[in-house]
């Protein structure tokens, strides 16, 4: 493996601003923060249990509420109780034990459970035991058994997820969301290298994160065929870990877009430090307004953040900027089948995201005639990368709590084990499509150059 793989970069924690306080990261991670006279975020109200004896006596009522809840996710080994401390059910080899703490919780689930599990969890409404990413998996594939909704149901769903329209203004707001809650948070549990924020790449399953992710940056750099000399532009940057590595190991120029404040100081002081700032540029801007030409177009993460109404836009912005025999990468999280992102995922911890469908995606080349040459599925690694980042999530948690509260702990657990399901049984997909424009004739005679062996 390359020395890259064994050499952290340095830790920018010593010129990162001064520490928040509780509130203010509060603020900063649920979307309460003000800017100028424009309140940004998604984060409703918090409705909180009160008292420990809810609404009285549990009824008949409650529990068969209770049971066509399991009906409906297909009878999930799961012990559930009440308020009362009485279970209901009772299985021989439970995954998981649920108990509802108030009878507002079970109708709210029962109203729509994909949208308000994750808040009563989180805010202690329902409590929790077991294993939690093999709880999802069950109710993952207790809802596709059950196969077609009903016609309440499906107006529930409807109701429920937002159309996604992402303006200017709207796509910094939700960023700001998510990625600004701070650099600490996400270097407590993400890879040491770079700090990468998307899925890794295992050959081998037993590599570690690091290994992988850095295995991951060169199986893309091959894709792109990257030559010294090439200008690249990438889309949505993150913490900067891909167009330092093209620009360190590929001898490329990079500009790079992001409107994440925080990736971009991060970004930018590890550029500085490892003398690459000629090399590459970050730029703090939406990449529609992306300007210039380029050989190499290139976005890992960040179609998820496009809403699928401006696919053609985006489409419009590689075809001003790709030079005739250029080439081009979308990795992307997707689906199978077209449809919304989990709503509370949408909502709490990723505001204004999609995941498309192939056929989805093809509003961005087929306008343009760019041709596609290459689509590869790493489903499987996504779910491994996401095994790690809960691991080291668990290891620091104390550390999480300090920085935030317990909500917060609960509601991230959440999103890290569901996003394990949700790759584990098919709900999601992760995507690479390499694309070029339709007359590029210098193309591999086989796939056999995605596999050579990393230099040393």
């Amino acid at each position: 493996m390359r020395e890259q793989q064994h050499k952290a970069e340095p830790d920018s924690s010593t010129t990162s601003s001064p520490s928040l306080t509780l509130t203010e990261r509060k603020k900063q991670a649920w979307g309460v923060e003000e800017q100028g006279d424009r309140r940004i975020g998604t984060r409703a109200r918090k409705v909180r249990q009160n008292g420990s004896h809810p609404f009285g006596r549990v009824t008949a009522l409650d529990r068969w509420f209770v049971n066509k809840i399991m009906e409906v996710a297909d009878h999930p080994p799961v012990n559930v109780s009440l308020w009362d401390g009485k279970q209901i059910n009772k299985v021989e080899e439970p995954v998981a034990s649920l108990r509802f703490n108030d009878r507002l919780a079970v109708w709210k689930l029962v109203l729509h459970p994909e949208l308000h599990f994750g808040d009563l969890y989180s805010a202690g409404r329902i409590s929790f035991e077991g294993d939690m990413v093999r709880f999802l998996e069950e109710v993952y594939g207790g809802l596709k058994r059950n196969g077609k909704q009903g016609g309440f149901r499906k107006l529930v769903n409807w109701l429920g997820h937002r159309r996604i329209a992402n303006s200017l203004s709207q796509a910094r707001d939700n960023i700001y969301h998510h990625y600004d809650i701070s650099n600490e948070f996400y270097r407590l549990w993400l890879d040491k290298v770079a700090m990468q924020y998307t899925c890794s790449y295992f050959p081998d399953p037993q590599m570690s994160l690091e290994d992988s992710q850095t295995t991951k940056l060169h199986h893309i750099c091959r894709k792109l065929q990257l030559k010294p000399g090439d200008r690249v532009v990438e889309a949505g940057c993150g913490w900067g870990g891909l167009s330092r590595f093209m620009a360190k190991h590929y001898g490329v120029t990079v500009k790079a877009y992001n409107i994440s404040r925080e990736q971009l100081r991060f970004a930018r002081e590890q550029a500085e430090e490892q003398g690459l700032s000629d090399k590459v540029e970050y730029v703090e801007d939406d990449y529609r307004n992306i300007r210039g030409s380029f050989d190499v177009f290139v976005s890992v993460g960040m179609l998820e953040h496009v809403g699928i109404r401006d696919y053609s836009e985006l489409g419009q912005v590689i075809d001003r900027c790709l030079e005739p025999d250029g080439r081009g990468l979308i990795h992307t999280i997707g689906r199978n089948v077209a449809g919304p992102m989990n709503p509370w995922i949408e909502r709490r911890i990723f505001p204004g995201a999609y995941p498309p469908s192939l056929r989805e995606m093809m509003d961005i080349f087929e306008p343009c005639r760019f041709s596609i040459q290459d689509v590869e599925n790493l489903r499987l690694h996504y779910a491994k990368t996401l095994e790690h980042w809960l691991a080291r999530y668990e290891e620091n948690v104390e550390t999480v709590r300090e920085m935030f509260d317990e909500e917060f702990v609960r509601a991230w657990r959440l999103y890290l084990c569901g996003s394990i399901a949700a790759f584990t049984s098919g709900e999601l997909q992760l995507f690479q499509v390499v694309f070029t424009r339709a007359q590029h004739n210098q193309l591999p005679w086989s796939r056999a150059y995605l596999y050579t062996r990393d230099a040393d």
